[in-house]
């Protein structure tokens, strides 16, 4: 395993952050990690990366205990943070020049070419980085995290800032990274979650409440939702009475999502609501299974 993460736990006084979470990742695979803000996702990659130490439990990174060899360990991953600190003054040449002095690269120069080539910093190398917009600027932290070849990235939110063709371009590059690297990135945006990652784990108030393939993680959440559109608007406390319905969440006056353990009986007790309220239903369906309806619905009592 390249993560072994085993009841790591992160107190702040009498705070929970991260509450007694375990899991691993293979070499080889693209992991999402997911959660509401204050869910506990940066903190737990902060103590992975080594730059927190937990309150309890321990971590492993390529077979090296974080607590015991903290710099062996380090030396294995590439990070990129939320917050991407940068030095403003320097160039972006000269800082990918330090940042491989820092992990004693062999070849210093060629690995600085080969990853601004990658990240696509040609035209802005010669700059100073306090001279760039936000999108390259998060792209020169990812030429920092790659620039010594590390076998896993951790990417903390990594297409912040960037425009919708950038952002296909590190989606790319993440996808060709993962094919020799373990990746563990987080992302508000689900679309890129659902492009990139073949497994999601997503956590909620410190815990973590799923943690699957996407593909089963839709198919898992697909048997026991429904989604109706009706055509004029209505009140939720009408779908909440239904017994079938255990719990029911909108994206506007007329969509719904039905969370259900019998689908069959949910659907039979809408259309008989909208008999008796003489309401028109434009779509009954099971599943609305995308990323974005699967993570409300583990996370709704955080929202």
């Amino acid at each position: 395993m390249s993560i072994i993460v085993q009841q790591l736990r992160k107190t702040y006084g009498s705070q929970i952050a991260v509450n007694d979470i375990s899991f691993s990742i293979q070499p080889g695979e693209i992991v999402g990690f997911l959660g509401p803000n204050g869910a506990g996702k940066s903190t737990t990659m902060k103590m992975i990366t080594g730059y927190l130490a937990p309150s309890a439990g321990s971590i492993q990174v390529c077979g090296l205990p974080m607590h015991i060899d903290n710099t062996a360990a380090k030396a294995k991953i590439g990070y990129l943070a939320e917050a991407n600190p940068l030095y403003y003054d320097m160039y972006v040449k000269e800082y990918l020049q330090f940042i491989a002095q820092v992990f004693k690269v062999s070849q210093a120069s060629k690995a600085v070419a080969d990853v601004i080539e990658l990240t696509g910093l040609g035209i802005e190398q010669h700059k100073k980085k306090g001279q760039l917009s936000k999108g390259y600027k998060q792209r020169v932290g990812l030429a920092a995290a790659l620039i010594h070849q590390p076998e896993v990235l951790i990417l903390d939110e990594p297409t912040t800032g960037l425009d919708p063709n950038q952002i296909i371009e590190i989606r790319n590059l993440i996808k060709s990274q993962g094919q020799h690297k373990t990746v563990l990135f987080s992302s508000h945006i689900m679309q890129e979650v659902q492009a990139v990652c073949n497994r999601v784990i997503i956590i909620n108030k410190g815990q973590i409440v799923a943690d699957d393939s996407l593909h089963n993680l839709q198919g898992n959440h697909q048997k026991n939702q429904v989604s109706v559109v009706f055509k004029e608007s209505l009140e939720a406390e009408w779908l909440q009475r239904l017994p079938a319905v255990q719990s029911v969440s909108k994206k506007d006056n007329v969509t719904w999502q039905l969370q259900t353990a019998d689908t069959t009986a949910a659907k039979k007790q809408v259309m008989e609501l909208a008999l008796a309220q003489d309401l028109n239903i434009v779509s009954l369906q099971t599943g609305g299974n995308n990323l974005e309806e699967i993570f409300r619905s583990l996370t709704a009592s955080n929202q």
